[in-house]
């Protein structure tokens, strides 16, 4: 697990920015199976989460004309009971850190893992965000 003294400033980047934190399987639950839409970003301390995963994502949601309903997070490596019911939500995907997903009425619509979030700049990432929002958000 990481130390909280790493975690909790990357925590508070999406967290200061009007996201959920899910920190149980419990609080997981509840969100993700609620109607509407939700965003969900699994984070990480991987450098693909600093550069592009949490800057593309509050681009997305600063830019986006419709948006989700519910902004959610929690932290792999730290967060691990929630990141773990997180994980069963995403099925058939497999694990990955970070991530970013998009539910409606509970039902997994979009997934950008991390193999579609290194080595992108999060301009692009914002922009697929946007398009994914444009199609599942009112």
């Amino acid at each position: 697990m990481y130390p909280a003294e790493i975690v909790l400033p990357m925590k508070a980047e999406l967290t200061e920015n009007g996201f959920e934190d899910m920190n149980t399987a419990s609080i997981v639950s509840e969100t993700l199976k609620q109607e509407g839409t939700t965003l969900v970003v699994i984070n990480s301390v991987c450098g693909c989460a600093a550069g592009a995963c949490r800057p593309g994502v509050l681009m997305a949601i600063n830019n986006a004309t419709k948006k989700p309903d519910t902004l959610a997070t929690s932290f792999a490596g730290f967060d691990v009971d929630a990141v773990k019911k997180v994980r069963e939500f995403l099925l058939p995907y497999p694990p990955s850190s970070p991530a970013i997903a998009l539910f409606k009425d509970g039902e997994l619509v979009s997934i950008l893992e991390r193999h579609q979030i290194e080595g992108r700049p999060a301009q692009v990432i914002a922009h697929h965000l946007i398009a994914e929002f444009d199609k599942y958000c009112n």
